[in-house]
């Protein structure tokens, strides 16, 4: 028994002398067999079950299948439709897997302290809330000798080009948030990365400041972007040779896996919120697919 007595008001609270088992029952959803456990204090009793972020789940068996298709650029509403559920029911569970994927990724993170990154490289991939005249930049992180992902924040950016004018009349100013954000993701990173580690990135020009700041050791090449492909692959670029590749490689299987980020679709991302809880869950999904992360057997998620 991994937990103690959930009674805060109990003297043996969140410690395990006092528990002892109490019995098993059949879960009605997935026909699991779950053990009980009785405190012997204060007579609370409770489940293995208990502490799990699905307690209270009535659809347990489709957890593994909606975490899949969310990574897999189906949308929420067509994942409710195969799997015969609500769309409410996907809803809830995306917020669910968020959870659970964070959990893991900062565990990830955690591993990365002991075993350092030696090589990384950075950028920002551009997507929309619900127009072209809100955009927001997602910030990623990406270990340049495995594809791993380290980290990302997503920011709202104001317009550019020909649209900024027409912006700024619709919707008013907006603040860009960019600077602030990555900043946030490079404290959040620096302690995966070795001091002396190798760092490469497009010649935007708050880069060098950033990682100057969080990483003063390392070695920082800038290299200038290519021109975007015609047919819309942003991030294959029309290069002999692409420095970042790795990183752009990541991106544009980002945009292949998501079906928020398709550049011409009708499932535009609305809620910054949503797109990093589903960033959280993409970020889980490709680690796990490359090694880096064990994935949890079966229908394991509970």
């Amino acid at each position: 028994m991994k937990h103690g007595c959930p009674n805060q008001n109990c003297n043996y609270h969140q410690k395990r002398e006092s528990i002892i088992k109490d019995g098993t029952f059949k879960r009605r959803d997935d026909s699991r067999i779950i053990q009980r456990y009785k405190c012997k204090s204060c007579g609370t009793r409770f489940s293995s079950s208990t502490f799990s972020l699905a307690k209270g789940q009535m659809k347990r068996r489709v957890n593994r299948m909606v975490y899949e298709l969310l990574c897999s650029k189906m949308s929420m509403n067509r994942i409710a439709r195969v799997l015969r559920i609500n769309p409410k029911t996907v809803a809830r569970k995306l917020d669910y897997h968020a959870k659970r994927c964070a959990i893991k990724n900062k565990n990830f993170r955690a591993y990365l302290r002991v075993k350092q990154v030696e090589h990384i490289q950075f950028d920002d991939l551009i997507t929309i809330e619900h127009t072209k005249m809100k955009p927001l930049s997602i910030s990623m992180v990406v270990n340049a000798k495995n594809r791993s992902i380290l980290g990302f924040r997503v920011s709202r950016i104001p317009a550019n080009g020909l649209l900024a004018e027409k912006s700024r009349r619709k919707y008013g100013k907006r603040k860009s948030e960019h600077l602030r954000e990555l900043r946030s993701l490079f404290g959040e990173i620096k302690n995966c990365v070795k001091p002396n580690a190798l760092v490469q990135s497009d010649d935007h020009s708050v880069y060098n400041s950033v990682v100057r700041t969080y990483l003063p050791q390392a070695t920082h090449q800038q290299f200038i972007g290519g021109r975007g492909c015609s047919t819309g692959q942003g991030e294959l670029k029309r290069l002999g040779f692409d420095p970042i590749f790795t990183l752009n490689h990541n991106f544009a299987m980002l945009r292949d896996g998501i079906g928020k980020l398709i550049r011409k679709t009708w499932g535009t991302t609305k809620c910054p919120d949503a797109l990093r809880k589903h960033l959280e869950i993409y970020m889980c999904y490709h680690n796990e697919n490359l090694g880096m992360l064990t994935p949890l057997p079966g229908g394991s998620y509970f």
